[in-house]
């Protein structure tokens, strides 16, 4: 459905709110990434979403700091001896990490609350930007969840709970992508259903990448098994090292082997669909559109398999490591939009009609 902003004024302005929020979310998670390969994410050991804007102001505020640090698992299985000057880099990561986090809040928020307060957004649109508001509410106090993870018996966060933490993280980024395309009227593109059907599978592949992702990260899998194309020796390893914990679920999610198999194995499904999608529309003459975002999705999804193999085979560099993920953005954006534009689109108005003649 077309969500509609009442004046063009007003349809410009929210644009670039939204764009700009998108903007922070993806810089939030590639910071992110850096904060958890240069084992950052534990250096603040307190949530308080107030006074924690601050950082340490004097000798005695950062010594502090460091003393609680102190006292986590981490420090004395990864950390112990370090100095201060070096518990400041860590430290800074997460910070930064943070202050983005509570910025990102305060730039939805504040003009979320104006074009509300000028009466800018239609019903649908209001529905949207509301629900995206809860969801980010939602992503702070799963932050912290993640974080609490790994300060008492770990000595890093649960990988359970830093996929979801990602997750969440670009689900509201792709929100915001779809309601950014659904501003404004445009001409439904005309493509047989099966391409819409496959426009969607491949977001919902790549969300699945995304978190298989943030699991390798969690388990530092990709500091084993540092060969392409094959793994432990093999292009499939075998069955009794890719299941020989019990139960057999536990695999998929805890076994360093068996989570960055099923990494790889999901990056090739998608590429391939992807292929596929792009080969439909050519042969099915679709929509210039419709053949151009399916050709960049197939070009993005290539660079970011590339960018996967190098950094897999380097041992995670850090610079490559958050070229992969950045990439990754990327693939999700063009994803999120060729869905969007192969969508069935309708206004709010016809909308409106619909229900009440069902009314």
């Amino acid at each position: 459905m077309t969500i509609a902003v009442k004046s063009a004024s007003a349809n410009r302005a929210v644009r670039i709110w939204l764009l700009t929020v998108a903007a922070m979310i993806a810089l939030m998670v590639v910071v992110g990434g850096a904060t958890r390969l240069t084992e950052s994410g534990l250096s603040i050991v307190e949530w308080k979403p107030v006074t924690g804007a601050l950082p340490p102001l004097s000798e005695a505020q950062w010594t502090a700091a460091f003393e609680a640090y102190k006292k986590i698992p981490q420090y004395d299985a990864l950390n112990a001896g370090m100095n201060l000057a070096q518990f400041k880099t860590i430290f800074w990561w997460e910070w930064s990490h943070r202050l983005i986090g509570r910025v990102i809040g305060m730039v939805y928020l504040l003009p979320f609350l104006f074009f509300l307060w000028r009466g800018a957004f239609g019903a649908e649109l209001k529905r949207r930007l509301w629900a995206i508001f809860g969801l980010g509410a939602l992503q702070g106090a799963v932050g912290w969840w993640m974080v609490a993870s790994g300060l008492s018996e770990r000595i890093e966060v649960s990988h359970y709970r830093l996929a979801t933490h990602l997750v969440l993280a670009l689900l509201i980024y792709a929100a915001i992508v779809w309601t950014l395309r659904r501003l404004g009227e445009r001409e439904p593109l005309v493509v047989p259903a099966r391409m819409r059907i496959a426009s969607f599978v491949l977001v919902a592949v790549t969300f699945v990448q995304l978190y298989l992702g943030a699991l390798v990260a969690g388990l530092r899998a990709g500091l084993v098994y540092n060969t392409w194309p094959l793994i432990d020796g093999e292009f499939i390893p075998a069955s009794a090292r890719l299941w020989f914990d019990v139960p057999w679920w536990r695999n998929l999610f805890d076994n360093t082997l068996t989570v960055q198999f099923e990494h790889r194995m999901t990056a090739y499904a998608l590429f391939v669909l992807a292929v596929l999608h792009a080969f439909d529309a050519l042969r099915a003459h679709a929509p210039r559109a419709a053949v151009q975002g399916a050709l960049w999705l197939v070009a993005a999804i290539t660079l970011q398999a590339t960018l996967g193999i190098l950094t897999l085979l380097n041992q995670v560099p850090l610079g490559l490591a958050l070229s992969h993920q950045a990439v990754a953005i990327a693939v999700l954006t063009l994803a999120v939009m060729q869905a969007e534009r192969l969508a069935a689109r309708r206004t709010e108005a016809a909308s409106h009609r619909l229900a009440a003649q069902a009314g």
